[in-house]
């Protein structure tokens, strides 16, 4: 027998709580009868949280919070022209699915009964919606309070025999809104005889039955829509509903379907696993709206999908599922540029019926595309083709855009009058957004966030609403929290339940001074040891710090020393949980966007020199030939000596004149760790590129003054090796003490198809072979892909493969086998993240296993359950990749802005040919543009295309050939890309 109940506190004892008992039979899997009895402990001392309300203050339980103001509803809250004597809010599931971005508006929606019905439905529903909804919760100036309506005797509602789920639910929220108005009657009645502002508790629901029902029974209830047509700023707010509703209205009296109907979830995972159907994740070239892949694991290569009637409203980044075309449908990848702002210019957001799912210019363009299908290089080779049969997980989000200024009617007469226009987003593998809007030509110009609520088979473009508008197009604030929403950075500040778990003492928290003191107990004390930081410039939040120092025996003692975080963050606490939704700290180029409150990120953790830190060591003796004699781990305190940016190390170790014991140290550092690099790459390391630059901007501004390439010297290189180093012994060690929990990271060996075209373009441009057979002879061929005559085309090369790689991602060791754990670049067997636990969770969580396996502390809970381990590793991974392009759309945004008005030339090599134009690289700025036939001369020049050598021969008055990896020099300016409204960088061949 298994029992649900509910322990009663004291203050439930004395009220008189009620035992509610439902006893379940079932079968087991055996055969035998199972009998399940469910008790719920009913109380009547849940409160209400009316600060109106005297009585519920007194009978509150212990366990109630009462840390804070412990009501949390007004007792003046604010009316309509409906309810002048104030409301409280009860919506149900439904409205919160709909109207999330309502609910957030900082001016209203305040005073908000959440019920525990309406939290866990939406719970089960949305899990990014109830993780917003819980987040409002705790929003101390909106005042929602969750209601636990299920366990409070008045308000419990059992489901009646024959009842649905769905409306027994609806039943519970009626009589919850019923019980609180008879309540708030009561508290009002009983605090004050002359007191008639008695606020009413409005149902908000848009389900009819629901509400003919709460009209019948004299309930309060309203629409969402008609409550906020109620409102002061109706207009603003109104364009914050979800589409979907007025979609479902049009939609029965539209016969005109575009799209084929997806197939059911039972039917998809059936043919999933009869083989015959396929599912993966869907990706839109970044160059050709009209071409996506899925890569599906029966498949090496990605299969193609083709235009938007197979593409069956799919939006990239959604897990699909897909049927293979048959064979005289395959054809061979896009060699086209193809724009959908170009194509799809004057499309009318108004009027749908009529017109075909695939225009005739995109029909032309695909028409194009299949008769040169039949090549035979590798570009040229027909591919399987697929179509979308269903949609398995939607991936869709806010998006960032601007509204299409031909989309919008501007006479006076329709200024505030509703009407349709399109979002172009920002992100351009996104189709364009309809959406309606009051405020349409105040929203030109701006930046401005919307969402996607349908995309039904007989609207050519998803349907959406407006969210709100983050400023003016460029402007340094509305960009950057664009980029910020377009990857996920969650950037608000740290709420007080998170500020209230840093220590008491602030800024002046300080080591015990006594080794006694608990705070020492398993420590050792490291603070004689020369110990030194390397970082970039101005680097606040110190991770990482070093020694070594020769021992008599002639090998040496090195140490890495990092910050001891989890001495501070304690696991499950709500700065912890934080932590871990946030995944990681973000970089951009004027702020930095923390994972922990800046009090420990860059004072109290930060490993600042001339002051006593908690550390986590790993001390290693090694040997003057790099070769590891013995590891060992400690909890430790340090006294940092001094904090090097990287060139003030480098002009250290290189000045003859230094002969102290810390430059000494550093330069036996230097020494081995280059015999540690080169024992890596023997091994098989791979020694990628990626293009690095570093945005200088004025100090008090923040706006861009130049552009450099980073200088990487041989510091960077030092503190790289040993970071590895301490990573590998780390991994190796929580490996052996938690062979199914260890918190790891592995970098997968990439498919050999990954690297065909690369290969074949060198073979055919170069005359080189790139082998790929293992991580060694890929980097040996990589070291072989010279040209005495261009020093970067090396480098070129390494940017190009590193683009073929996987990415590397955290796991749970018990999730995968021994071999899978291996670090293809790194040539590692084993490998974690242990040295940067300030800005990275995963670090975090390494320090914590690590501290369990040397007997420090014991392992909480949550770090022996692989299943949440599991969720850990999924989120942070997420994360980590949404910090990059996070960074990398910063320096993007600032490049652009530093080339504002510039006109300069520069060297740049081509690194991708199509058939109407190609893709050059600049090296001083970092940077790779788009150069069209369209962009050579006016009208478009014609051009002869050989997909075999990866040549374009340009006709008309241009009259020159381009081909792939060619040096040329192009003339840099800057324009506002129309499609994007992002300033970027225009290049254009000199």
């Amino acid at each position: 027998m298994e029992y649900f109940s509910l322990k009663r506190s004291t203050a439930a004892d004395r009220a008189g709580a009620n035992l509610s008992s439902k006893v379940y039979v079932r079968s087991t899997k055996s055969g035998k009868v199972q009998k399940i009895v469910r008790e719920l402990y009913l109380r009547n001392d849940i409160p209400c949280s009316s600060n109106l309300c005297r009585a519920c203050l007194d009978i509150a339980p212990a366990d109630f919070n009462q840390k804070t103001a412990p009501f949390v509803l007004s007792d003046t809250p604010a009316g309509s022209k409906d309810y002048p004597n104030g409301i409280y809010l009860v919506p149900d599931t439904n409205a919160f699915l709909t109207g999330m971005d309502l609910f957030e508006v900082e001016n209203a929606f305040h005073d908000v009964i959440v019920l525990q019905t309406v939290l866990e439905e939406v719970k089960n529903r949305s899990l990014p919606l109830y993780h917003r909804l819980i987040a409002l919760t705790k929003h101390e100036n909106k005042r929602f309070y969750v209601f636990f309506n299920e366990f409070r005797q008045e308000t419990h509602v059992p489901r009646d025999s024959g009842e649905t789920i769905n409306d027994r639910n609806d039943r519970a929220v009626r009589r919850a809104v019923q019980w609180y108005n008879e309540h708030i009657t009561q508290a009002v009645t009983a605090r004050s005889k002359q007191q008639t502002r008695v606020p009413t508790v409005v149902m908000l629901t848009d389900d009819r039955d629901c509400l003919r029902k709460a009209k019948a029974d004299k309930i309060p209830s309203s629409t969402l829509a008609d409550f906020v047509f109620g409102l002061e700023n109706a207009d603003e707010l109104l364009d914050m509903m979800s589409a979907a509703q007025d979609q479902r209205e049009v939609r029965s009296k539209k016969t005109e379907l575009f799209y084929s109907e997806h197939y059911t979830i039972s039917k998809m995972m059936t043919g999933v696993k009869a083989g015959v159907l396929h599912q993966g994740i869907f990706n839109v070239s970044p160059y050709n709206y009209l071409e996506a892949s899925v890569h599906v694991p029966a498949f090496e290569k990605s299969l193609l999908v083709l235009g938007r009637e197979n593409g069956n409203r799919a939006v990239s980044g959604d897990v699909v599922v897909v049927e293979i075309l048959p064979q005289d449908q395959w054809k061979a990848p896009s060699t086209k540029i193809i724009e959908e702002e170009t194509v799809n210019k004057n499309d009318n957001p108004e009027v749908e019926d009529g017109e075909n799912i695939v225009s005739e210019k995109e029909r032309k363009a695909l028409q194009e595309e299949v008769k040169r299908a039949h090549g035979q290089s590798t570009e040229g080779r027909p591919q399987p083709t697929a179509r979308v049969v269903g949609i398995v997980k939607r991936n869709w989000r806010q998006y960032v855009g601007h509204i299409d200024r031909d989309s919008v009617r501007t006479t006076s007469k329709s200024a505030r009058q509703q009407q349709m226009v399109f979002l172009v987003p920002m992100d351009k593998r996104v189709p364009k957004i309809r959406i309606r809007t009051r405020q349409a030509g105040e929203l030109l110009g701006q930046r401005v966030l919307a969402t996607i609520d349908s995309w039904d088979r007989d609207s050519r473009y998803p349907m959406g609403h407006f969210v709100r508008s983050l400023g003016e197009l460029e402007s340094k604030g509305a960009e950057t929290e664009a980029l910020l929403l377009e990857w996920d950075v969650q950037y608000k500040p740290f709420p007080k339940t998170v500020l209230d778990c840093l220590p008491a003492e602030g800024h002046d928290w300080k080591v015990p001074a006594s080794t006694d003191d608990p705070g020492w107990k398993g420590r050792k004390d490291l603070r004689d040891l020369l110990v030194c930081s390397i970082d970039p410039p101005g680097c606040v939040d110190i991770d990482d710090a070093l020694h070594a120092r020769k021992l008599p025996n002639g090998n040496f003692e090195v140490g890495v020393h990092i910050a001891d975080v989890s001495h501070f963050v304690k696991p499950n606490n709500a700065m912890d949980k934080e932590a871990s939704q946030r995944g990681t700290t973000v970089y951009l180029v004027d702020k930095r966007i923390d994972m922990l409150p800046m009090l420990l990120g860059t004072d109290l953790c930060s490993l600042k020199p001339y002051v006593e830190r908690y550390a986590f060591s790993v001390l290693w003796e090694i040997t003057p030939d790099a070769d590891i004699v013995d590891s060992q781990f400690t909890k430790s305190v340090i006294r940092s000596r001094e904090a090097f940016s990287y060139e003030q190390a480098q002009i250290r170790i290189d000045d003859t004149g230094a002969q102290d014991d810390l430059t000494t140290g550093m330069r036996t550092l230097l020494m081995l760790s280059k015999k540690l690099k080169q024992k890596r790459y023997d091994a098989g390391a791979l020694n990628l590129a990626s293009p690095e630059v570093k945005v200088q901007t004025e100090s008090e501004t923040s706006d861009p003054v130049d552009v450099q390439t980073k200088r990487l010297l041989d510091t960077n290189s030092l503190v790289e090796e040993f970071m590895l180093l301490a990573n590998i012994s780390v991994a190796a060690k929580n490996y052996s003490a938690f062979p199914q929990t260890a918190l790891l990271r592995r970098h997968g060996a990439p498919p050999k198809t990954n690297f065909e075209e690369l290969a074949n373009q060198l073979k055919v441009k170069k005359g080189l072979e790139l082998r790929t057979d293992t991580s060694k002879a890929l980097a040996d061929s990589l070291d072989t892909c010279v040209e005495e005559s261009e020093p970067f085309f090396n480098t070129l090369v390494r940017i190009m493969a590193t683009r073929c790689m996987m990415s590397a991602e955290y796991f749970c060791a018990g999730t995968q086998a021994y071999p899978e754990f291996r670090h293809y670049g790194l040539a590692s067997e084993i490998y974690t993240h242990f040295t940067s636990p300030i800005r990275r969770y995963a670090d975090l969580e390494a320090h914590r296993q690590l501290a369990a396996a040397i007997d420090y502390e014991p392992l909480d809970a949550s770090l022996h359950s692989k299943a949440k381990l599991e969720g850990v590793c999924k989120n942070i991974n997420v994360r980590h990749r949404n910090a990059q392009m996070a960074g990398r759309a910063s320096i993007e945004y600032y490049v652009g802005q530093a080339l504002k008005g510039k006109d300069i030339t520069e060297e740049g090599f081509v690194m991708k040919v199509f058939s109407n134009g190609f893709v050059v690289f600049v090296p001083r700025f970092g940077i790779e543009s788009l150069i069209r036939l369209r962009d050579l001369a006016t009208p478009e020049p014609e051009a002869e295309f050989d997909g075999e050598n990866y040549v374009l021969s340009v006709k008309g008055g241009v009259n020159r050939e381009v081909e792939l990896f060619q040096k040329v020099n192009v003339r840099i300016t800057d324009e506002v890309e129309e499609s994007t409204g992002k300033r970027k960088v225009k290049l254009t061949l000199v």
